[in-house]
Order: C-alpha cells, then structure tokens, then sequence
C-alpha cells in the first residue's frame, strides 16, 4: 500500500504558503488566538486550518460558558450579537440512586457548581459566531483541509504544518482529483485541535513535554439535542447528576441544561479510567435518560442533535510544556478544561488570547521559531491559572473512589474557600494513565443494558446517523492497528473486546470469519471522539487524520 510519502515522492514537490502564524483548529482557543494576534497587530497575515466542513462542525460541548474570557477578547461581544442568549436561571445538583434523586441546599453546593452569571449555549454557534469575527479582522480560515503532518526546521523546530492529500484511493494510490496537500509555513504555529489533538500528541513526544508532569487523564461525554413541548421548558435551567449509574469506582456524571427555543442539550460523562472492561459510556447514557428526574424534563420530546467527544480532564497536574521552538498549544490541546466545574471553552478562549500576545510580540521583535516563553510565564499569573490551581486535585482524589472524591470535592470547593484558603494547602498526584486501569473481562462483572426502545433510548447506528456523519468511503482508514493480531489475540481474549463497547459510533465490531474472530473497522462512522486512541487497553489502535471535510457536522450543539 503506497503512504503519503510515497505519493509526495511521486507528484511531488508541494506548494507552500507563509504566514505570520499559522493557526491548526478553528475551535475557540484557535479562533480567540487568531482574533488576538489581529486585534494586537492587523499588519499580521494569520491562517487557521480546519479539519470540519466548517467552523463549528466538529465542535461538541455541554455547554455552560463562564464569559470572562469572552469580555476580555470582545467587551462588547453583546452588540456584535454573540450568540450567548440565554442566561442561567437556575441551578440544581441531584445525587442518583437507581429510583430516587437527592437534591442538597444550595447554600451546601461547591462553588465550582454555581453558574451565576454564565450563559447556557451552543459551542457550535458560538464558534461559527468567532469565525466570522476572525474573517471580519482579515484572517484566512480554510475549512474542510486537515492538518495532517507537523513540518520540522534543520534545528528541530516547528515549522507550519502540511494538509492531507486529497483524492486518495483505499490503497494509498491517486485517484481521479487526486491534489497534493499543501504546506503552510509559518513563523510561528499554535496548534488548538481540542482534546488528544494527534499532532499536539506527536509535538508532546518529540519534545519531551510531558516529561516531570502526571499523565494526562481523560473521559467521553456523550450528548444529545432534543426538542421539548413549551409546556416542560425552563429556559435557563441547569442540572448536574452525580451518582446512578456509575458505580462507587467509575468516575462520571450527567449533565442536562435548558436552553432558548424549548431545547434541551444533555450528556453523561464517563471517565476513562473506568474498570470494567464490559462498560458502555453509550449505554450508560442512555440508561440515565431512563431515570425518573431525567425522563421528567424529556417526556414527549424529540431527539434532535447527537454526539460525542473525548474531554481532558486531568488539569493543572497533567499540563505538558505549553511550548517548543516554532510553537504552542493552546485550549484542550493542551488540558486546559477544568473538570471541576465542567467548562473549558472560556479556558481555550483565554489560552488563546495569551499566546497569540506572546506571538505578536516576539513578531514585533524580529524573532522567529523560538520558544515563546512569554505564554506560559503570562498563563501562570492568569486568573485561569489561579482557577486550575484551586482544581489540582479534583480528577486524582476520584481515583479513590466515588465517595473519597464528593468528600474532598467538598473540603475543596465548598468548605476551604469559606476558612478563607484560596488554595488546598496539598497536592495529589497520580501515576497511571487511562487506559492500564482496565481489569481482565474474567474479574468483572459482566453489564447487560437494556434493548433501546427507539423514543427515549436509542441505538448507536440511528444515533451516528442524526450526528451527520460523513467520510469519503473511497479514502484510507483514518483507523489505523499497530499490530494487526492484537485485537483478536490480546483485546478479545483478556478484555471481552472492549473496542465494540467503548466507541459510542459503532466503529469497531468482532464478527466471525472462516470459523475465526475478526475485528472490522467502519471507519465511515467515526464521529471523531479519540476515544479509541486513548482507552484502548493495548494502545494499537491510533487515530489519524481522515480526509478534510469527513466527520460529524454538527447543527445545534
């Protein structure tokens, strides 16, 4: 099978463009940096590349958005018609049983689970809102190319990043519009691919960044979008769940907020350190719909929207070197979500914001390609600093176990800041990434979920098909097995094939072939999550680039 190496040596050599900055993901740390470096310097030529068919396309989150970031980068983002319509109106924390739901005090809810003054929206119209802002200051954003390989200087610097081919036959050959994929060269590159962005984890082994830090840690949240009768709407309602069905080890909780035009988003997320191997975050999630106060807020709604997408969740502990000659990482490339209050958009924004001026200012300098130290010196005397460092802990003590994490989420969140400590006056580590906490299929407990019944519960093909999915089916496999033995040899035999249940896509499947187990990849289904990339047990599975454009396109969320 010929690889994109070979077609460059065949058809070769590549155009290229420069820039200024280069600019990979148009979500909102990439948007809010390339918004910055123009609003800094407008002389600045910026480029962003995105992988979706458009801004916004790719972009899946709650979402509750704290907007202090957004106030910095546009104060008046108000009468430039921001889509951040519908205020919080209301908070509630439900502890799960099977059947029942216990709601504490408000006065006793940590203050990372207060949303006084944040807005409930959509991520995706936000995002397609920033875009429009950027191409207003002049930045170029070419939607549908992906970023598919990092491009290195003599001296081992960054030196911009190559697009994928286009036209590319599943056997690595040329095929009619077949196009070479072009460099885009840039002083400096700041990569923003969201959560395991594959090229921010090629630049995290080829420098080292992770070196003396915990290993980054990380959970899936699966969402949907329903439409809801105006009767049962509560514009601006936000609820979190904690509890049922998680059990005491798996970490994970529910979140359902109301948003304008009687929408509901909602999602269950499931860390991905959990244990047993026969664990299903979709059917988890859709076994949460069933519980009694969930299905209240969705009777006689309609499913609208689906999706799903890996989260960092490891925070401040688990951030790499934010930079490296030639370029940084910015948002959730980097981990810069702070999952104790489940938010990182107004993180990526601030992120953002504070490499694009360490960016223009080296610029302005006359320098090129070097480290720009300036960001991560500025990000640790941000606010945003200051707020992960209050988090530290927050992921490491849920490795202790349900009832150990509430506990001390509350010392934490809740009963510190009261005596007056801004900050725990201790730090936890962890040592152990995700995918090693997965115990053998023989020493758990096996998880039956209930057949979907197609109007609260649902299957993962009609789920993939409202999520828009779609990928060139004449294109190689963005799927990619180390060892092609593995799965049959190591993951079915030990674990029960976890693969068939983790992906919420229904990408991979084990069938019988010849009278011998065979893993089949559909590739066409995957929505993008990386949940493969970073749960499975043996680490063979390793998600590339697909062709530009491919993927989910997301309306609404």
């Amino acid at each position: 099978m010929k690889t994109p190496a070979h077609l460059l040596a065949e058809h070769g050599p590549r155009e290229s463009m420069e820039y200024d900055v280069v600019v990979v993901g148009a979500g909102p740390a990439g948007l809010a940096a390339a918004i910055r470096l123009k609003q800094v310097d407008s002389a600045l030529s910026v480029v962003v590349l995105e992988k979706g068919s458009e801004p916004g396309a790719h972009i899946l989150s709650g979402a509750v958005m704290d907007p202090r970031a957004m106030n910095e980068l546009f104060p008046d983002w108000k009468d430039r018609g921001a889509p951040l319509n519908q205020p919080v109106t209301g908070d509630e924390v439900l502890f799960l049983s099977e059947t029942g739901a216990q709601q504490p005090p408000q006065w006793l809810i940590p203050d990372c689970l207060h949303n006084d003054g944040n807005f409930v929206i959509s991520l995706g119209a936000v995002t397609k809102w920033l875009a429009e802002q950027a191409e207003a200051l002049g930045v170029e954003i070419f939607p549908g190319f992906s970023a598919a390989e990092v491009l290195y200087g003599d001296a081992g610097e960054v030196r911009g990043v190559a697009t994928g081919h286009q036209g590319v036959a599943k056997d690595g050959t040329a095929h009619g519009g077949f196009q070479l994929g072009m460099e885009l060269l840039g002083k400096y590159t700041l990569f923003a691919e969201g959560a395991r962005g594959h090229l921010g984890k090629a630049l995290i082994a080829q420098y080292a960044l992770d070196a003396g830090r915990d290993p980054q840690s990380y959970a899936i949240g699966v969402k949907e979008l329903w439409e809801i009768p105006a009767d049962r709407a509560r514009p601006g309602l936000v609820v979190h769940t904690a509890g049922w069905p998680m059990d005491e080890q798996t970490y994970g909780g529910g979140f359902l907020y109301h948003l304008e035009g009687n929408r509901i988003t909602l999602g269950l997320v499931t860390g991905l350190d959990y244990q047993n191997p026969w664990l299903s975050p979709f059917e988890e999630m859709q076994r949460w719909k069933t519980h009694p106060a969930i299905r209240a807020h969705l009777e006689g709604g309609k499913r609208i929207g689906y999706g799903a997408r890996a989260i960092t969740a490891g925070g401040l502990l688990s951030l790499p070197k934010l930079v490296f000659p030639g370029g940084a990482l910015i948002g959730c490339d980097a981990g810069t979500l702070n999952a104790a209050r489940i938010k990182g958009s107004h993180a990526a924004i601030k992120t953002g914001m504070l490499a694009a001026e360490a960016a223009a200012a080296a610029l302005k300098a006359g320098r090129a390609a070097d480290e720009l130290s300036a960001y991560p010196e500025a990000f640790a005397k941000s606010w945003l600093h200051e707020e992960l460092d209050r988090s530290r802990n927050f992921k490491q003590w849920f490795k202790q176990g349900f009832t150990v994490g509430t506990l001390m989420t509350g010392v934490e969140q809740w009963l510190l800041p009261r005596l007056g400590v801004k900050r725990p006056p201790w730090t936890v580590h962890r040592s152990a990434p995700d995918h090693v906490r997965m115990h053998a299929a023989s020493q758990a407990e096996k998880i039956v979920y209930p057949k979907p019944d197609g109007v609260l519960t649902f299957d993962r093909l009609s789920s993939v098909f409202i999520s828009n999915t779609n990928h060139e089916e004449n294109q190689p496999a963005h799927l990619t097995l180390k060892d092609a033995s593995v799965p049959v040899a190591v993951n079915l035999a030990h674990y029960a094939g976890p693969e068939s249940r983790y992906c919420p896509a229904g990408v991979y499947e084990f069938v019988q072939k010849d009278g011998a187990d065979q893993l089949v990849i559909n590739a066409q289904n995957c929505v993008h999550c990386k949940t493969c990339d970073i749960k499975d047990p043996t680490q063979n599975i390793v998600w590339v680039t697909p062709e530009g454009g491919g993927g989910p396109n997301y309306a609404g969320m």
